[in-house]
């Protein structure tokens, strides 16, 4: 009990001062995963159920507020982006949707694991890219725009490809409703990611209606009235459709509080603007560290016999996911940026959509464990990546296919020369890198 004690507070005390150190403050988030992992192994008892009610009906709705905060840093320019910059995306796509669910399922069968936590890590793999790896491609000097585009564009097809490959994969280990998956996707992401697209023009358009007093409190108001019809309203005769009701409930309720805050920050407190940029990234952080803790203390046994091996099979199926992201990227005649970007796209997946699915879908917490693992070392991985990218940035006027070269991927060592970036990938560093870099949010 003292040892566990000891452990948590130290980890917890880490955690707390890397965020205000330069050089640790991108693993600020990790460390304190690690601290709540570490709260949940020793404790598990205390991340079961507060005053009688079961803690894993917080899941869904943490999640959902998450989502909700990935959605007010996107606009409807990072969906039309895929006309400008059709190849790279489409390419994308089509390495993130095959390579990762099919890798998951090689290992799951390789290292034999249960069938639960099988088809956890085939999940990990059919779920689209977090919002991570917009973070992560913009530290390693990546196309920031095509980055977001993509995690865009995989989240908006999700709810089909994700229970096409669990029921085609994981179909093979544990019962998969695609139907019930599908809808759950919906309710789970994109519901809240469209509320989140509308707080994002409350918050940030320069029109006027968008600063007025009257305009923002009726918005308000009108969001709590919806919310309180939709929570009052019984939507069992909707069928599969009634499972949209609480990403209804949530992102409705978001979007008044979002306007009720702007409301009171720019016309009665008159604070700073970026306000909301400060309060998401903090509250995603404790979101996502509190879900890791549930999934731990429910898991706790499953991960003393097999935590190991997991944890070599999350690390396995990131690093193939990055390594074949980037040299079918290569492969496809994408230069050097956009392949690295494709790369960091492919490896990172999100893993909170992951944990909510086998939760609330699959109704396993074993199916979860993957994604609680894969998450934070995704995070380190990542940044690993980038560091080493960014210290081999491509030379401009380089164009050549055959100097693309195993110099610039982190498994090799030879001098890096590579492909310049495109027209479309050389957008990347006005808007959309300063938007990700004030406005990222850490996701599993």
């Amino acid at each position: 009990m003292m040892l566990g004690a000891a452990v948590v507070i130290v980890l917890g005390g880490l955690a707390a001062a890397s965020m205000s150190h330069a050089t640790l403050k991108r693993y600020s988030f990790t460390i304190w995963v690690f601290a709540f992992v570490a709260a949940s192994m020793f404790f598990p008892a205390g991340f079961g159920t507060w005053f009688g009610a079961d803690l894993k009906i917080l899941i869904v709705p943490l999640i959902q507020v998450i989502t909700f905060g990935m959605g007010t840093t996107l606009s409807a320019k990072d969906f039309g982006r895929i006309f400008t910059m059709p190849w790279p995306v489409i390419i994308g796509m089509f390495l993130q949707y095959t390579i990762m669910p099919l890798v998951g399922f090689g290992i799951a069968t390789l290292f034999r694991f249960e069938p639960e936590i099988g088809a956890g890590i085939v999940l990990v793999g059919s779920v689209p890219g977090g919002v991570a790896s917009n973070l992560i491609n913009y530290l390693a000097g990546a196309n920031v725009a095509l980055s977001v585009t993509m995690t865009a564009v995989s989240t908006l097809i999700s709810p089909l490809l994700t229970p096409f490959w669990m029921k085609v994969l994981a179909g093979r280990m544990i019962p998969v409703d695609f139907l019930s998956m599908m809808f759950s996707i919906i309710n789970m992401i994109i519901v809240p990611i469209a509320a989140g697209l509308i707080a994002n023009r409350i918050l940030y358009s320069q029109k006027r209606w968008a600063g007025r007093a009257a305009v923002l409190g009726t918005i308000a108001v009108g969001c709590a009235a919806l919310a309180s019809a939709v929570f009052l309203f019984d939507m069992a005769f909707l069928g599969p459709l009634a499972q949209m009701k609480s990403g209804l409930l949530v992102g409705l309720g978001l979007i008044g509080l979002v306007t009720l805050a702007k409301l009171i920050m720019q016309h009665i407190v008159r604070g700073p603007e970026n306000w909301m940029d400060k309060a998401l990234p903090v509250v995603s952080m404790a979101g996502i560290c509190l879900i890791i803790a549930i999934i731990t203390a429910r898991s706790r046994d499953q991960l003393l016999t097999s935590g190991l091996l997991l944890i070599f099979a999350a690390m396995l199926h990131n690093a193939t996911g990055y390594f074949l992201g980037y040299w079918g990227s290569r492969a496809l005649r994408l230069n050097e940026i956009d392949s690295r970007t494709v790369a960091v796209e492919v490896g990172m997946q999100n893993g909170g959509m992951a944990t909510g699915i086998a939760m609330d879908v699959l109704k396993s917490a074993k199916a979860a464990l993957a994604p609680a693992i894969f998450g934070p070392w995704m995070n380190i991985s990542g940044s690993i990546l980038a560091s080493w990218w960014r210290r081999r940035l491509p030379k401009p006027g380089s164009n050549s296919w055959g100097s693309a070269s195993i110099g610039s991927w982190p498994f090799f060592s030879c001098p890096s020369s590579s492909a310049s970036p495109s027209r479309a990938s050389s957008r990347w560093k006005s808007s959309s890198q300063k938007h990700v870099a004030n406005n990222w949010r850490p996701v599993t």
